[in-house]
């Protein structure tokens, strides 16, 4: 019965470990998000938490949790983005403002980015390879390093590095202005 225990308090350590690993990760998407934004990062976590909760995965590993983790905050972002402007007909769109995650970017575009724009582009990308979309959806949507992602996609280092780089060059290309 004592086994019993300390698992639980485990548990709930790591509950709260994850989850303030989720709120740091939304909160640092809303940062990107226009001042006026109805989705809060608390509320972006939960929305995200319940996407995975219904999708049940098995997840493998950490980092495997939190790309599904950055995956659902994207599709909740996105599909806040497109409810926006069905309901504005064409006014302000969700903006993001690309950070230093991306700053090769950043040079040569207008540094405000329409979510929905990133998606339209990270689509186009995904259409000519796939890895290479989810490498930019892990490092961008999800905050993860180059070692982190290397990880959850189970490649090498140089490779993720590699596909980074080449990802950032078509990015860059489809969304200047």
């Amino acid at each position: 019965m004592n086994a019993e225990k300390p698992s639980a308090v485990d548990a709930q350590i790591a509950s709260e470990v994850i989850y303030a690993e989720l709120r740091q990760l939304a909160a640092s998407h809303m940062r990107r998000e226009r001042r006026d934004h109805t989705l809060s990062a608390t509320a972006l976590v939960h929305e995200a938490y319940m996407k995975l909760a219904k999708a049940n995965p098995d997840w493998q590993s950490r980092s495997h949790f939190f790309g599904l983790a950055a995956n659902a905050m994207r599709q909740i972002l996105i599909d806040h983005a497109n409810a926006h402007r069905a309901e504005k007909r064409g006014g302000e769109w969700v903006k993001l403002t690309l950070t230093s995650a991306i700053p090769e970017i950043e040079h040569g575009i207008n540094n405000e980015l329409e979510v929905l724009d990133l998606n339209a582009a990270l689509l186009a990308l995904e259409a000519i390879d796939a890895r290479q979309a989810r490498v930019v959806e892990l490092r961008y949507f999800g905050g993860m390093t180059n070692e982190e992602t290397a990880e959850a996609m189970n490649l090498s280092l140089a490779t993720i590095k590699r596909e980074w780089t080449t990802a950032k060059i078509f990015l860059k290309r489809a969304l200047q202005k």
